[in-house]
């Protein structure tokens, strides 16, 4: 099969997963045209069956703003006659399926390219918080060939906002042997001299992340006598604000900012305990990075994360903005080895049976081949 995926190319959940998602249908045999505005984070390897297009922007005195969506459309296009592509998989609905939608539109004199549109996310929230896209975005789900979303929850949410449910819920996933513990890197001492436990976070740092309370939570572990350090590793907005809030509660040199990282895997590897207080997560894709990792998750009672996250069981789960738990519950693991480690050996053991490439890339092959399907018939 000759695939076309495009993806936002950062460290958010969708650019990994749509990256991983090429990675891994390229070794299954297919050929995969990635088409975005840079080269997507975990993409490093390029060859004959992984192949990228950049989306080139036109600067035009006319333009205040330039026209991605535009040049995503006409690129989109453009790769699709040259490579006769027999689908389009795009991750977000704005503007990646309007985009494709267009030009699928704008070719089909010449042939019918099937757009599959997968939702992370932001794509429902983004319209929660501005209702003038919601037509927009529903055309989008509506003149898609196909929708998934990662979650249970994301598929309800999606209803309940575009009265629309012609949805399959593909969760997101990892590959078992790139997400390992491994207590022996160098990395550990390097983060722990002193043998202290280390608390991890990993995000992009924007607000709804609230990584301001992973400080909360070190400070309060701390006061009740753990030796413990907190690594954050990401970047964004609110890191000023988590490096003004460890200084105001004395856990300063205790904070470790390594910013953006592309071996993140590294750094779960060696954690005691992951922390992900957000107010919002449509699957929770770090929380399961971790639980690979053999690392117990604290996390708010959120959005999917119950569906990665089993509470008591491969960590816990508090009510929104209760730091007051979450440290307990972070305290409760580190001070005890047998209880941390049965919840990490329950971790891996659930991501890899519910989660792994080799669970979910064959659900997404089958949800082509029914797409293409039923063009197929549809054009019989």
């Amino acid at each position: 099969m000759n695939i076309g995926i495009t993806v936002y190319p950062t460290y958010g959940g969708s650019g990994i997963v749509g990256s991983e998602i090429g990675r891994e249908l390229a070794e299954q045999g297919h050929t995969v045209h990635f088409i975005s505005s840079a080269l997507p984070t975990r993409l490093t390897e390029l060859n004959e069956r992984v192949h990228f297009h950049e989306v080139e922007m036109m600067n035009y005195p006319l333009f205040e703003h330039q026209p991605y969506s535009l040049a995503l459309a006409t690129k989109l296009a453009t790769v699709a006659r040259a490579e006769k592509l027999d689908l389009l998989h795009v991750h977000y609905a704005i503007p990646h399926s309007i985009s494709a939608i267009l030009a699928r539109e704008s070719i089909k004199s010449k042939f019918y390219l099937p757009v599959i549109t997968t939702l992370h996310g932001t794509d429902i929230t983004l319209v929660g918080a501005d209702r003038s896209y919601l037509p927009i975005t529903k055309y989008g789900l509506q003149e898609s060939d196909g929708v998934t979303a990662v979650s249970r929850f994301l598929k309800q949410a999606t209803i309940e906002t575009f009265d629309f449910d012609d949805i399959e819920v593909i969760p997101n996933f990892i590959c078992p042997s790139y997400y390992q513990r491994n207590m022996e890197l160098p990395l550990r001492n390097e983060l722990s001299p002193n043998g202290e436990k280390l608390l991890v976070h990993v995000s992009n740092f924007r607000p709804v992340k609230r990584p301001i309370e992973c400080v909360e939570i070190l400070a309060k572990v701390r006061e009740k006598g753990e030796n413990a350090r907190l690594v954050m590793v990401g970047s964004g907005p609110e890191r000023s604000a988590c490096e003004y809030r460890a200084e105001q509660l004395n856990v300063k040199d205790d904070t470790i900012f390594v910013g953006k990282r592309a071996n993140i895997s590294d750094y779960l590897a060696i954690a005691d305990v992951f922390l992900l207080p957000s107010e919002s997560e449509s699957f929770g894709l770090a929380a399961l990075e971790a639980q690979a990792c053999e690392v117990p998750v604290i996390a708010s009672r959120i959005g999917g994360i119950p569906e990665v996250v089993s509470d008591n069981e491969t960590g816990f789960l508090s009510e929104l903005g209760d730091t007051g738990k979450m440290s307990d519950d972070a305290l409760r693991l580190l001070q005890d080895d047998d209880l941390r480690i049965e919840f990490g050996n329950r971790a891996r053991e659930l991501a890899i049976v519910r989660y792994s490439a080799d669970e979910i890339i064959p659900q997404y092959m089958r949800f082509y081949e029914k797409v293409l399907g039923a063009r197929s018939a549809s054009a019989s």
